[in-house]
């Protein structure tokens, strides 16, 4: 069940209708999708040459299926597979880009007071949600999945560039930031391209929009369900040169002993967070806005009001039904 929605200009062409004079050229419209790192990549763009677009698109597509060749947890030969391999063992030479990427993460996590943390792969898999749909765990293996989590367990060596874990068994995750990464990267090589107006999505939870489509000045219309609700549209917000992501409890959970689990770990108690239903946080860059949409749900509606940058805006869905969705002051 998805709770964000584009609500895209229809798939026709944009000529004198529009008020173009006949002599100049038509504005087309191009849609086209990838599968990469276990999610579903889209790009929507608008331009005047057909080959010049298709070549683009099939760019920034090619360029995430690059990232899975860093990034997937799921295939062994990544270089993020290498680091959860080898790294409690001793340095770990990493890329350039990679070093970049967990440097990041790990100072996204000192900034939300350990509420982001990419060290939550055995905390994933004790509640069954790597690979599957969830399993209740006994509190023993929650506290065992406890001790090999926490980002102050990743050593980095700027020097070097290597990447070191202090104990066995921790694991990084990188599902909290992979599809921001991934579609910020998407949109330098669009921008690369010579493309000026495209909607960006990474399996529908993170989304960016490049300039604004022929027939909105706004921006790219999206509208943000209700998570308890999905047939009522509780927000809607223009994408100009921004970012929206979306975390919410009802995108992977499961029920046990009369109680709903999400997939959104809170990596400092080991448990499932508690309190929000869904988070939207709209930021410049997709990897900010997915990032931080997953401190914001676990440590709450206070919080983020305290924390959050004027730069970002937050849509804040709690799960008391007295409590109505909104943004952020």
């Amino acid at each position: 069940m998805l709770v964000l929605f584009v609500l895209a200009a229809p798939a026709v062409w944009i000529g004198a209708a529009a008020g173009r004079p006949r002599d100049s050229p038509e504005l087309l419209r191009l849609e086209k999708s990838a599968a990469a790192m276990g999610s579903t990549y889209s790009i929507e763009l608008y331009g005047y040459d057909r080959v010049s677009m298709e070549a683009a698109a099939d760019a920034a597509l090619d360029e995430a299926r690059d990232l899975d060749d860093m990034l997937s947890n799921y295939r062994p030969d990544s270089e993020w597979s290498e680091v959860n391999r080898r790294a409690a063992e001793g340095p770990v030479k990493a890329s350039p880009e990679l070093f970049g990427l967990l440097s990041a993460c790990v100072e996204y996590s000192r900034e939300s007071e350990g509420a982001f943390d990419i060290t939550v792969g055995p905390l994933m898999k004790v509640w069954g949600f790597y690979k599957g749909t969830g399993y209740l765990p006994h509190r023993a293996e929650v506290a065992a999945a406890l001790t090999k989590t926490g980002y102050r367990h990743i050593l980095l060596d700027a020097a070097a560039q290597t990447v070191r874990f202090d104990r066995l068994g921790v694991e990084l995750d990188p599902g909290g930031i992979g599809k921001g990464y991934a579609v910020d990267r998407m949109v330098d090589v669009l921008r690369q391209k010579g493309v000026k107006t495209a909607l960006v999505a990474g399996s529908v939870s993170s989304i960016y929009g490049m300039g604004a489509p022929p027939t909105e000045p706004r921006g790219w219309r999206v509208a943000i369900k209700d998570p308890q609700r999905p047939d009522r549209t509780v927000a809607e917000i223009f994408l100009k040169d921004m970012s929206l992501s979306t975390s919410g409890s009802y995108e992977k959970f499961f029920r046990a002993e009369g109680k709903t689990y999400s997939h959104i770990m809170d990596p400092r108690t080991g448990y499932p967070a508690r309190g929000s239903s869904s988070v939207s946080v709209v930021a410049p860059r997709t990897i900010d806005s997915e990032a931080w949409a997953k401190p914001y749900f676990v440590n709450g509606r206070q919080w983020a009001a305290r924390h959050k940058p004027k730069e970002f805006r937050v849509f804040f869905c709690e799960d008391r039904t007295e409590q109505p969705c909104a943004w952020l002051q």
